[in-house]
């Protein structure tokens, strides 16, 4: 499977309306700085110290938004 990495900050950038708020981001422990990685389906993870963490998902046109605001592209 395919991911993009960022940071919780720029995951929240990301996030449209109908999607997670800043709330469930932060009770699922999400800070600015926590690594987060989004799959090609829309899955967003949470690295944890020894596994990742499916916390929720991305719709839409999740793609574009994530490589326009990331510029990085699915590895």
């Amino acid at each position: 499977m395919k991911f993009i990495e960022m940071t919780g900050i720029t995951l929240a950038d990301i996030i449209n309306d109908g999607e997670l708020h800043e709330s469930d981001l932060a009770s699922a422990g999400v800070t600015d700085h926590t690594i987060v990685r989004v799959n090609e389906h829309g899955d967003i993870e949470v690295r944890r110290p020894h596994k990742w963490d499916v916390i929720g998902g991305l719709l839409g046109n999740f793609d574009e938004r994530i490589k326009k605001k990331t510029g990085y592209d699915w590895a």
